[in-house]
């Protein structure tokens, strides 16, 4: 048992949207990533996602609305539901979900990562 300081974590955090697993529990993975710029289009058939941010701001974009996330603010996608994360500066986000979860959902292109490093 450590304890994890989310700064120095974050520090090995050096490219956008690839996510590090800093912690595991019961199944589900507790992930930092920092992310610019626009994501992909993409659901999540069987696994909800939740996104805290730690700093900055993105909007989560739906195909009937967006929502802007603000630091110290989480935001739980459903499953099931096509999302696209979108952030005009970089932002820091810990993202809770399930360790079978991937990153690029039902769409499989040079952004998915299968094998997530450990930090």
């Amino acid at each position: 048992m450590e304890k994890v300081v989310l700064a120095s974590a974050l520090a090995e955090v050096t490219e956008h949207w690839r996510p590090r697993v800093v912690g595991e529990l019961n199944g589900q993975e507790v992930r930092l990533v920092k992310f610019a710029g626009e994501f992909i289009w993409h659901r999540h058939e069987s696994e909800d996602e939740m996104f805290l941010v730690l700093k900055g701001r993105f909007t989560m974009e739906f195909r009937d609305r967006k929502v802007k996330v603000e630091e110290g603010e989480f935001l739980i996608v459903p499953r099931g539901v096509e999302h696209r994360p979108v952030a005009a500066d970089e932002v820091d986000v810990l993202l809770f979900e399930p360790a079978t979860t991937l990153n690029t959902g039902n769409i499989i292109d040079a952004h998915t990562r299968r094998h997530l490093e450990h930090i």
